[in-house]
């Protein structure tokens, strides 16, 4: 495995995610539990980077070693985040569909273990690579957009977990910090990571950027149109979209970007 890693860095990121994401779906899937799956997402990326930086034995770069480690950094921060959310909500009604029903399961996982691998692209070969080409420029670049992102993303997580905590705020939808300003202001900080960071090792990847670009691509591509912005869309006008002040904040709020509020019609 270790000379897979080394040699064939993509075969074996694609071999370790379905190996670690199998054996949480089968605990999924045995005691029909939505416990385990942020879980396996986050713990894949936190495992996977540095295994791919140090099976290819020594001789890395500080850049590589810090790529590896602000992975590690935010997979931890979001895995011990939506371990700690799912323990107090219980469920995850991304699941109401799929708990009974093991081929919906299985369809979820198998886009678990495809994104892993896509997202991980530019560093399954950036951090296997020894003797590469390394810019100042980029680095500064894209380590500046990737500790926006994780301060957005974490930030506005923890504010709308702890206004969902207070009672108070039963039914009703979050509007303040970041939030007042972004409808999915942790998705935005998401994508702002992922794309900060192929930034800092498109220097290493020469001529491979064209491909590996499909890593920043895919998880902007799934939260925007696939499984994030559209299924909180949609849950959301389930629940509010009857309510003028929500639909009010709707209209005058970015979807996406952090932006000031639109001024409603007169």
């Amino acid at each position: 495995m270790i000379e897979t890693l080394a040699n064939q860095p993509l075969m074996a990121s694609l071999i370790f995610s379905f190996s670690i994401n199998f054996i949480f779906f089968l605990v999924a899937l045995l005691f029909r539990t939505d416990k385990v799956t942020d879980l396996s997402y986050s713990l894949s990326f936190a495992l996977l980077a540095p295994l791919l930086l140090i099976a290819s034995g020594p001789g890395f770069s500080t850049v590589q070693f810090l790529v590896s480690a602000a992975i590690v950094i935010w997979a931890l921060r979001l895995g011990i985040y939506l371990f700690w959310r799912i323990l107090v909500t219980k469920t995850d009604e991304r699941f109401d569909d799929k708990r009974n029903r093991p081929m919906n399961l299985v369809k979820f996982w198998i886009l678990q273990i495809m994104a892993v691998w896509i997202i991980m692209l530019p560093f399954s070969y950036s951090l296997t690579s020894r003797g590469g080409v390394v810019s100042i420029q980029f680095s500064l670049i894209g380590f500046t957009l990737f500790s926006i992102g994780f301060v957005v993303e974490a930030v506005s997580d923890f504010q709308k977990f702890v206004f969902k905590r207070k009672g108070e705020n039963r039914n009703k939808w979050m509007n303040r910090g970041f939030w007042k300003y972004s409808r999915h202001p942790n998705y935005f900080g998401e994508i702002v990571v992922w794309w900060g960071l192929f930034v800092v090792v498109v220097p290493l990847l020469g001529s491979k950027a064209f491909f590996a670009v499909l890593g920043p691509l895919f998880i902007t591509i799934l939260l925007l149109f696939v499984s994030g912005i559209p299924l909180l869309e949609k849950s959301a006008e389930k629940k509010y979209g009857n309510n003028p002040q929500y639909v009010q904040y709707r209209d005058q709020t970015s979807l996406l970007i952090p932006w000031p509020p639109r001024r409603g019609k007169k």
